[in-house]
């Protein structure tokens, strides 16, 4: 069944594809022939043109600019290209943006008229999470069938930063569906409108999310720079999934308004980039007070450093930080396996730049913080997400749903589309017997609340530490010791394993992005970890 908005020309991306390739976990003959054909054709696309479009920096796209090497409409016409080269076989694009090109010669014509734009975001083509309003010819939709044809009544918070940084909006990243908050059998990286997300380092490997498109996309060089969301691990975990750089900040720091929600307490936006200085570029626009948000953007903009946050882009960021590593429960894996190697050369490179790492240390009642109904976290956010949602649909200009009883309802109906079968709606079922937020849900806020406090807090105000740091792979756990308390996280690339991806999080304290964007920049420079995918059907 073809969905349109009826607001705009422009059909959902996925589905004007016709013909996708053949699955890769067990490639026919075709399929390798097709990987080939599809390889040849990226290479000659990339040698067409005296720019290096493959992983291409901000920098090196605006030094292009400045020698008339490159355009906006070049760099859109690329990634245009690019997505409907790979799109079929990554599923990590919903919609490209039928206005992206008109934007992009805007932004050339800026730069011909000399008007000043201190920001490099300036003519950059952005990929937004499908959760993120756009007020524009783009749907909204977190990956769902019920939401097309919804509108917004303005752009979200942080993508009016983006549009006065004079970015490009390329278009709508994939996702979890629901932010992975509709069922706990659907695979990472599945929503309906673009189909389950390939990890394209290899093919049948995890995606994670539930910022996977995000995550796929900058990866597979289908943009310059991505925005996700996360309220517990959904930046972190698809950027460390996918070899890529993921800022997770400190909530409020980012505003939240606009964005499809989960929870108040713990949803925050951030960046999903190839490199820590285009993330922390990206970072820097995107900061900052709105009034849509108010509460917590401006508690959290005390923690924005006068100056911006690329000043912490040193080389040597990792002289003198005291970096705690939590070996129990969060590097568990055997002796002489490849992480185990991996993380010990990580750990010798670190301590040759003069990071001082304290070993062995254990975070407080861990058991209990990871444990997802133990720690309080899941009886919050159920109640959470229903209040949360109903006042997000309440406020579209139109939507077909004006409840999640509706969106419930919607699913029922249109089983098929939604793969209720196969995946179910058992989270939506859950959060809609909520009946706000009442004793229940503030004994397991509060008790999250001492337990960030007894826990992350004390580790690391005792031990003097600038950061905490942990292995991510899809099988992590680390993220909800940063997601109960607000907490901010860096992920970088750490390595691979059989050519799967891992990272490797640095977290802190709320407001302790400027020495975790030190620490992340002198790490990746020193490490140089990431290669960019082969699409592997292994």
């Amino acid at each position: 069944m073809a969905y349109h908005n009826p607001s705009s020309s422009f059909l959902i991306y996925s589905l004007q594809i016709s013909n996708p390739l053949p699955t890769m976990a067990s490639p026919s003959r075709f399929g390798l022939l097709a990987l080939s054909f599809l390889s040849l054709f990226l290479i000659l696309s990339e040698s067409a043109h005296s720019f290096h479009f493959n992983e291409a920096t901000l920098d090196s796209i605006h030094q292009a600019f400045r020698n008339n090497s490159l355009t906006s409409v070049q760099l859109v016409q690329h990634y245009i290209s690019r997505i409907k080269t790979l799109n079929p076989l990554l599923h990590a694009v919903v919609e490209v943006n039928p206005d992206a090109l008109a934007q992009a010669a805007r932004s050339d014509e800026e730069r011909k008229q000399n008007i000043p734009y201190q920001t490099r975001l300036h003519g950059i083509p952005v990929l937004i999470k499908d959760n993120i309003g756009t007020a524009d010819r783009l749907n909204t939709t977190a990956g769902s069938y019920a939401l097309l044809g919804s509108t917004v009544s303005r752009d979200a918070g942080v993508m009016k930063r983006l549009r006065q940084a004079g970015a490009i909006i390329l278009g709508k990243a994939s996702m979890s569906e629901w932010a992975a908050f509709r069922s706990d059998k659907a695979p990472n990286g599945w929503c309906a409108r673009a189909g389950q997300g390939k990890n394209p380092y290899v093919l049948s490997a995890d995606p994670c999310g539930s910022s996977s498109g995000s995550a796929i996309s900058v990866a597979a060089n289908l943009a310059a720079v991505t925005l996700g969301s996360e309220t517990d691990g959904s930046i972190i975990c698809p950027s460390a999934a996918n070899s890529a750089v993921g800022i997770k900040p400190t909530v409020g720091l980012t505003s939240r308004s606009g964005v499809v929600p989960i929870s108040p307490r713990q949803d925050t936006i951030g960046p999903i980039c190839r490199t820590v200085r285009d993330a922390a570029y990206l970072l820097e626009t995107i900061v900052g007070y709105d009034p849509y948000d108010s509460k917590a953007t401006k508690e959290a903009s005390k923690y924005i450093p006068k100056g911006g946050y690329t000043q912490f882009l040193k080389v040597n960021g990792l002289k003198g930080k005291r970096i705690g590593i939590l070996r129990k429960d969060f590097f568990d894996f055997p002796n002489n396996s490849v992480k185990s190697e991996v993380f010990e050369q990580h750990f010798n490179t670190m301590r040759k730049k003069g990071a001082i790492l304290i070993d062995n240390l254990e975070l407080a009642n861990a058991s209990t913080i990871l444990d997802y109904d133990q720690s309080g976290e899941e009886i919050a956010l159920l109640a959470e997400f229903k209040l949360s949602l109903n006042d997000y649909l309440s406020q579209l200009t139109y939507s077909p749903v004006k409840s999640l009883a509706d969106v419930i309802s919607f699913n029922n109906k249109h089983k098929s589309e939604e793969k209720i079968k196969e995946y179910g709606q058992d989270i939506f079922v859950m959060s809609q017997t909520t009946n706000g937020i009442t004793s229940t849900e503030r004994n397991a806020i509060i008790k999250m609340s001492q337990l960030s406090q007894m826990g992350i807090e004390t580790l690391i105000r005792e031990n003097r530490l600038d950061a905490i740091i942990a292995i991510i792979t899809p099988d992590s756990t680390f993220t909800s010791v940063l997601a109960i308390g607000g907490y901010p996280g860096i992920s970088v690339p750490a390595g691979y394993d059989k050519g799967v991806p891992f990272g490797i999080c640095f977290g802190g304290l709320k407001g302790f992005e400027p020495r975790l964007i030190e620490i992340a920049y002198g790490f990746e420079r020193a490490s140089l970890v990431r290669i960019p995918p082969q699409f592997k059907s292994i």
